[in-house]
């Protein structure tokens, strides 16, 4: 313990005081003197004597330290999860801009799994919510958690928005993407039954990726705090997606205001054996190709077949009488609850989008010496 001695005139004492634990005042000084018996004694004059341990102000710097060294950590792993939301949020953001041109100037979209899948669930009902294409949607999404990400990185957000609410703001954006991806994954089991879409795939891992990043910096009470929030946001979602689609028509959206007569595309391949034997096959087990004359992947499905064996087909046109505003499938059609075009009814199975011969094959139960015997 820390004490202080104070002497008017000089006295002899014996002075304990730890090594290294007295401090000098300027005008002090310590004298040593021998006495008869050659024992020293000690000549104080004004002195300081401090107790070994760490001073009230060493302590406050080591608290400092602590607290300095614990906020960089925090900051640190903070900065790390907002510079994962900029990097997932601009992935997100070129894929979705480039279905978006792919929307908007009604082009091919190039699909990496094959058989025309991407471009019918992009050409379909599904793609547009009030009116305005998905993927519009989704890239002002993906722009705003990059944007904000970034802002959050470097502590400058707009507005005198503090940190606090910049984080709200970004989980609410990436709970509502998550909320719209799981809207859409149970869309594509559903109405696109045995349809694969690779960009709606990658869309769904990024929204839910960023936000069980963006979920990951908060803790088990301020959660507590956000999850009626997040509910919510959740179900607005739902409702909204909802509300939307429930007076849609499995009608490629792209025709909402076109007045089509029905035409022929003719069939300009040339059928081989293997694809004429595949046709008759496919005639006597009942198989049925649903599609509309101003499909491209039907037009595209026939060609595979070639000109002679594509007239085998069992083939059903959707709209035989052309298609306009307001114009309905014939009843065959609906009564088969046709998602998209081709499908494909094969003994009890329903194939969506077009398809190699040798998949209607497998499918269809064409036994491999016939495949043989026709090559």
């Amino acid at each position: 313990m820390a004490s202080l001695v104070s002497l008017s005139s000089p006295s002899f004492l014996s002075l304990r005081c730890p090594p290294r634990s007295i401090s000098y005042y300027s005008q002090g000084r310590i004298d040593f003197a021998r006495n008869g018996w050659g024992c020293r004694r000690l000549l104080v004059l004004p002195a300081k004597c401090s107790s070994s341990g760490p001073s009230g102000e060493d302590a406050d710097s080591e608290a400092e330290t602590t607290t300095s060294v614990s906020s960089f950590s925090s900051s640190s792993v903070s900065n790390l999860t907002y510079k994962w939301c900029a990097g997932l949020g601009g992935i997100g953001f070129v894929e979705t801009t480039y279905l978006t041109y792919l929307k908007l100037t009604n082009s091919e979209a190039f699909c990496p799994t094959g058989g025309g899948n991407c471009g019918d669930i992009l050409n379909s009902d599904y793609a547009v919510v009030f009116g305005v294409p998905l993927p519009l949607l989704g890239m002002v999404a993906y722009g705003l958690v990059a944007a904000l990400g970034l802002q959050l990185t470097r502590k400058n957000l707009p507005f005198g928005m503090g940190e606090s609410n910049g984080r709200l703001i970004l989980l609410g954006s990436t709970t509502s993407m998550a909320a719209a991806s799981a809207y859409f994954l149970y869309i594509l089991g559903t109405k696109f039954s045995g349809a694969s879409c690779s960009y709606c795939l990658m869309s769904a891992l990024l929204s839910f990726s960023l936000f069980f990043i963006t979920l990951k910096e908060y803790e088990l009470q301020e959660i507590q705090k956000v999850v009626g929030l997040q509910l919510f946001i959740a179900s607005l979602v739902f409702v909204t997606l909802n509300s939307s689609y429930s007076t849609s028509q499995p009608v490629s959206t792209s025709l909402a205001e076109l007045d089509l007569p029905y035409f022929t595309t003719e069939i300009t391949t040339t059928s081989n054996s293997f694809a004429l034997s595949l046709a008759k096959h496919l005639r006597s087990v009942g198989a049925k190709m649903y599609g509309a004359f101003w499909c491209s992947h039907c037009v595209e499905q026939k060609q595979k077949f070639g000109r002679e064996a594509a007239k085998l087909l069992d083939y059903v046109e959707c709209f035989p009488d052309g298609y306009r505003k307001g114009t309905k499938m014939i009843k065959a059609c609906t009564d088969a609850g046709i998602e998209g075009f081709p499908m494909w009814a094969i003994n009890g199975q329903v194939l969506s989008g077009e398809q190699e011969l040798s998949e209607l094959a497998q499918a269809s139960g064409f036994q491999f010496n016939e495949l043989s015997e026709t090559t």
